[in-house]
């Protein structure tokens, strides 16, 4: 099944449910990916990976808030706006540990053949879409740097 199919059949069980908090986190991601489908030169169709992209963009959306909400001691909305991150990621793949990570970063450091920093953009290329979902662009980022010092 499809993860679009899979979110519009989780917004219609959440409401029968009257998961008020899960319904609205869904009903985002589905607004969201409407906006994608209706976006000039966009295809009819989403692909999973697309959605995942849309879904991780939500989430990180969703924990920047949250941070600003909680140094700004407002608990009740950095509550819900944790509650809708948890939604969110149920449908992202499990995010890598750092020895994966870095397993995976070396791997693609010696695929491409790259010695410096000035080879960052080429290794960061492939490695934002191997690791798309599963590990945060920043994280990537200050590996890459890392590894390649």
């Amino acid at each position: 099944m499809a993860l679009s199919d899979q979110i519009n059949k989780d917004i219609v069980t959440a409401m029968k449910a009257r998961e008020k908090d899960k319904l609205q986190a869904l009903r985002n991601i589905k607004k969201v990916m409407i906006e994608a489908k209706s976006a000039v030169g966009a295809d009819a169709v989403l692909s999973d990976e697309h959605v995942l992209k849309i879904i991780a963009k939500l989430a990180k959306q969703g924990n920047d808030s949250a941070a600003i909400y909680k140094e700004q001691n407002r608990g009740d909305l950095y509550e819900l706006e944790m509650g809708q991150v948890a939604v969110f990621e149920e449908y992202l793949p499990a995010k890598l540990s750092d020895e994966e990570l870095t397993a995976i970063v070396k791997s693609i450091i010696d695929e491409t053949g790259a010695s410096s920093i000035k080879d960052m953009g080429k290794v960061m290329g492939i490695a934002s879409k191997k690791l798309a979902g599963r590990a945060d662009g920043k994280d990537i980022s200050m590996k890459v740097k890392s590894l390649l010092l």
